[in-house]
């Protein structure tokens, strides 16, 4: 899923990741789905929820297996791959209906995030604050602070879509293998919601590898 704060970019932009993907035998589709002005929240996860379990029918064509299949995004694709990990039964989510897939099953087999915005409410008031206090701060910032208010239609929203919050809320959620990758350097997306997030996951019961790459900033695969 790639990224652009849920309003912008398509499935070709991470193609130089995806292809090499695929020279290493790994079976990748990358996906478009519903963005602003089209709709707005759910609408792009339940175009998801409906390609993953698609993607499950397809498996035996791409040669490879439906209980193998994962997720994989950038920012706010990542932040959908992980809602949607932990949430494949959520009605909200599943309300595309697919001919021929009466067991409606999108749950996957691992989650890798990508500098994931994995408290979208969290995220909104660290920006608007970073944006407030003045530059220097990521140019970013300018660019996302409109788009998350273009997606989310409020607050609550914001928050009941948060992996973090649903996590320190201890909602029953289903928690597959979680491969984190997060630049040290990035000011998009706040450390302290990292560690939040590796902390809640391990404690609910989830395996979680959280990578690290010194100075590195957004972007850097």
């Amino acid at each position: 899923m790639h990224g652009g704060a849920w309003c912008r970019g398509d499935r070709l932009d991470e193609d130089n990741l995806n292809r090499a993907l695929a020279r290493q035998g790994v079976a990748v589709a990358a996906f478009d789905f519903r963005q602003p002005p089209q709709a707005g929240y759910p609408a792009s996860l339940q175009d998801i929820h409906f390609a993953i379990r698609w993607l499950k029918t397809q498996a035996p064509a791409l040669r490879t297996r439906p209980e193998g299949v994962g997720v994989m995004g950038l920012s706010s694709g990542a932040h959908q791959a992980m809602l949607l990990a932990m949430r494949p039964h959520e009605p909200r989510y599943a309300a595309l209906p697919l001919p021929g897939d009466a067991a409606g099953d999108a749950r996957v087999a691992f989650a890798v995030l990508c500098w994931p915005v994995i408290d979208p409410l969290g995220r909104y008031h660290y920006a608007k604050a970073l944006r407030a206090s003045g530059k220097p701060y990521p140019a970013g910032i300018d660019r996302v602070l409109p788009d998350h208010d273009r997606y989310w239609p409020d607050e609550q929203a914001r928050g009941q879509a948060s992996p973090l919050l649903a996590l320190e809320r201890d909602e029953p959620v289903t928690l597959p293998p979680v491969l984190y990758l997060q630049g040290t350097a990035d000011r998009m997306h706040p450390m302290e919601h990292v560690e939040r997030f590796a902390l809640a996951y391990r404690r609910a019961g989830g395996e979680l590898t959280l990578n690290l790459y010194p100075g590195e900033d957004a972007g850097f695969v």
